[in-house]
């Protein structure tokens, strides 16, 4: 098998420009270098602006670099990344369909025959939890269990890379930590590469196995990575009140949060 990370990025750089004023430019990201390795759990955490989704649609293969290389497991990625599933932040489930619909619908556009789509994707809500809510449309649903559906939705088209932009931040502690639970549990079962956005330090800690830490924008790189030696399987709420967590939590705010007052002062200026 091959050594090479599930997800390679190198020496990405990504500048937008205004299509208004074309002298007008903004360097997102610059000079970015992040590994995933198959089956490895990473987070990302910066100051807000900093980045870390435009890197996340990057590696997708939705944004195309200003400079440098993105490789999947060794090969350069060119158009959308196929080996790679994807679990938005903002609300991603078709309103005309039902849950068992939504977590159909990538089966069914990737050419699977309409029976064994409608299996996998039975199988997929019982192991989230929703096996007896198939029938239900989304706005029937509560929001921790839409969130579910959208992790069967993604978790169905078994992607050997899982991207995934701040899903929970929108929930409540509560249902916050099940959901955290549930994606560790689905993940220890495959070992699927992750690469995960977070603005929540505690959340990335609990869940990872490395955690990088960006600059403040504009022009984000990586100035910090963390190796997070917590002994696995892990409950993301008991894990915070272990001490080695509370290191852990020390050391990267160290860094962290000098980026995040200059995030803070960066928005106050464009304000």
């Amino acid at each position: 098998m091959s050594s090479a990370p599930a997800l390679a990025l190198q020496d990405v750089s990504c500048t937008f420009i205004d299509r208004a004023d074309r002298s007008r430019r903004y360097t997102a990201v610059q000079d970015v270098n992040l590994t995933v390795a198959a089956g490895e759990f990473v987070s990302v955490v910066g100051p807000t602006g900093c980045g870390k989704s435009t890197l996340l649609n990057v590696g997708a293969g939705l944004l195309q670099p200003s400079t440098g290389s993105v490789q999947v497991f060794g090969q350069p990625l060119l158009g959308i990344n196929t080996r790679a599933g994807y679990m938005f932040q903002a609300e991603s489930l078709m309103p005309w369909r039902t849950a068992l619909g939504n977590v159909m619908a990538g089966l069914e556009f990737r050419g699977t025959p309409l029976a064994q789509a409608r299996d996998e994707a039975e199988a997929w809500l019982r192991r989230v939890g929703l096996g007896g809510f198939g029938d239900r449309y989304p706005h029937q649903l509560s929001g921790g269990m839409r969130k579910r559906t959208s992790l069967a939705q993604t978790l169905a088209l078994d992607p050997d890379i899982i991207l995934m932009d701040e899903p929970f931040s929108a929930l409540d502690i509560q249902t916050r930590q099940l959901m955290e639970n549930e994606v560790l549990d689905l993940w220890a079962q495959k070992k699927k590469a992750v690469l995960f956005i977070t603005h929540d330090l505690d959340e990335a800690i609990a869940m990872s196995d490395r955690v990088v830490v960006l600059s403040a924008g504009p022009a984000s790189r990586p100035m910090g990575e963390f190796t997070i030696d917590l002994a696995r399987p892990r409950d993301v709420a008991e894990v915070r009140s272990t001490p080695r967590f509370i290191e852990l939590h020390q050391a990267i705010w160290a860094v962290l949060r000098d980026e995040v007052l200059k995030g803070y002062a960066q928005q106050l200026k464009v304000a």
